[in-house]
């Protein structure tokens, strides 16, 4: 399907970055992220909720985080 969009300056060089890295159409690589960015809401609802309060509640994981998950993280960025 053929349409005009008008896209915000940054989106469009995302955008435009996708399509050069892929090697497809700036159409097709607009598809794809719209594609993407709509199934990510319908797998996950729970993390489009807005925000009632100061702290927000993360979905629920199946791991738990231990302090050495942490310095992990720490030590492989660097801080």
């Amino acid at each position: 399907m053929r349409t005009t969009l008008t896209l915000a300056d940054d989106v469009f060089l995302l955008a435009r970055q996708c399509a050069a890295r892929d090697r497809v159409s700036l159409g097709e690589a607009v598809s794809r992220l719209a594609r993407d960015g709509f199934h990510a809401q319908t797998k996950h609802p729970e993390t489009n909720a807005k925000l009632k309060g100061k702290y927000s509640v993360l979905p629920a994981r199946d791991e738990i985080i231990t302090n050495e998950h942490v310095r992990q993280l720490l030590d492989e960025e660097g801080i």
